[in-house]
C-alpha cells in the first residue's frame, strides 16, 4: 500500500475507505460506473475540458472520471486523480488505458502538495463530501488551479432527496438496528445536501463565480443486469449495506428479502430505477 500523509482529521475516512468499503467499491467498478454514466455526462457537460488542458480528479475512486476527462483533454492535456483508497486506486490503474494522459495517486486532497497554479480545471463526481474541514480542504485544493481556472464537482443532495439510496436502507431498517445519526455537516455522502453550506465553503476557500445548480435524475441501480442484479448493488454499496453489515446472518437475509420486496415496484425489464438528486456546482480562481 502506497504511503498516505493525511490530515489527521481525516483519519477516520482513511481507515473506512482503506477497509472493507475500499474493497467493495472496488469490486463493483464496473456496476457503479454503469449506474453513474448519466452524473458523468454532467459533470463533462458542465466542465467543458478542452484539448491540452490540465485537470485534477478529487475523489477519483476507481479512475472513470479521471479517464473520461483524460480522454478529453488529449496528449496534450494531463489528468492527475487523487484518492485515499489504495484499493479504488489499483482499481484505475488497472482499468486505465495504456497511452492515455492520466496518473494517479494516493493522497489527501487536505494536505497534498499540489504544483501551484499549474491545473486549469478541478473536478469531482462526489468525491468531495468526506473531508473533516471542507474549507481547509478546497483552500488546498485551489492552490493547485491557475488565476481563471474553474472549478466542477458534482454532489448529492439530501436523502430523501435521493430514493436511490434510501428506498433500500428503509426496507432493511425492518430487520435491522438504525444506522448511528450523522449531524449535517459531518463527512459523508450528505454532507454537501445544503446549498448554502457549500457556498460558503467555497467562499471562505477563496472561489468566486460560485454557482449551484440543482438536477433531479433517475438511476438504474441494475445497470441493465437485471433485478437480482439491483438487489445485490443495493446490499453491496451504500447505506443498507452499512446497516446490514453487522447484523446477524438471519436479520442480514430478512433484511435483504424487504429490499426484494420494495424494489420490485420500480423494475422495468432488466433495470430497476430510481430518483436521484444533485447539485452541479462551479466556481473559478479570482
Amino acid at each position: 500500500m502506497d504511503r498516505l500523509q493525511s490530515d489527521a482529521a481525516n483519519a477516520d475516512q482513511v481507515a473506512y475507505w482503506n477497509g472493507r468499503a475500499g474493497e467493495r467499491w472496488a469490486s463493483q467498478q464496473t456496476v457503479q460506473d454503469t449506474i453513474f454514466i448519466p452524473v458523468t455526462e454532467l459533470l463533462i457537460e458542465h466542465a467543458k475540458p478542452q484539448p491540452g488542458e490540465r485537470v485534477i480528479d478529487v475523489g477519483c475512486g476507481c479512475g472513470d472520471t479521471s479517464i473520461a476527462f483524460a480522454r478529453r483533454v488529449g496528449s496534450s492535456g494531463h489528468v492527475l486523480g487523487v484518492d485515499i483508497s489504495a484499493q479504488m486506486l489499483a482499481r484505475a490503474r488497472e482499468v486505465a488505458p495504456p497511452g492515455l494522459p492520466v496518473e494517479f495517486a494516493r493522497a489527501d486532497a487536505t494536505t497534498y502538495s499540489f504544483p501551484d497554479g499549474a491545473a486549469d480545471l478541478l473536478v469531482s463526481r462526489f468525491g468531495v463530501m468526506f473531508f473533516a474541514e471542507p474549507a481547509r480542504s478546497f483552500a488546498n485544493l485551489r492552490k493547485g488551479l491557475r488565476r481563471g481556472g474553474r472549478l466542477t464537482f458534482i454532489c448529492w443532495r439530501g436523502p430523501k432527496e435521493n430514493p436511490w439510496l434510501m428506498v433500500p436502507l428503509q426496507a432493511v431498517y425492518r430487520h435491522v438496528p438504525r444506522l448511528p445519526p450523522v449531524g449535517p455537516e459531518d463527512p459523508g455522502p450528505f454532507a454537501f445536501a445544503s446549498s448554502e453550506r457549500v457556498e460558503r465553503i467555497l467562499r471562505d476557500a477563496g472561489f468566486a463565480d460560485i454557482h449551484i445548480a440543482p438536477h433531479d435524475l433517475s438511476l438504474d441501480i441494475a445497470a441493465g443486469g437485471g433485478f437480482e442484479a439491483a438487489v445485490e448493488t443495493a446490499a453491496i454499496i451504500g447505506p443498507a449495506n452499512r446497516a446490514l453489515e453487522d447484523a446477524a446472518p438471519d436479520a442480514r437475509e430478512a433484511g435483504i428479502e424487504a429490499m426484494r420486496h420494495d424494489l420490485k415496484p420500480f423494475a422495468k425489464g432488466n433495470s430497476v430505477w430510481l430518483g436521484g438528486a444533485i447539485w452541479i456546482v462551479s466556481a473559478s480562481v479570482p
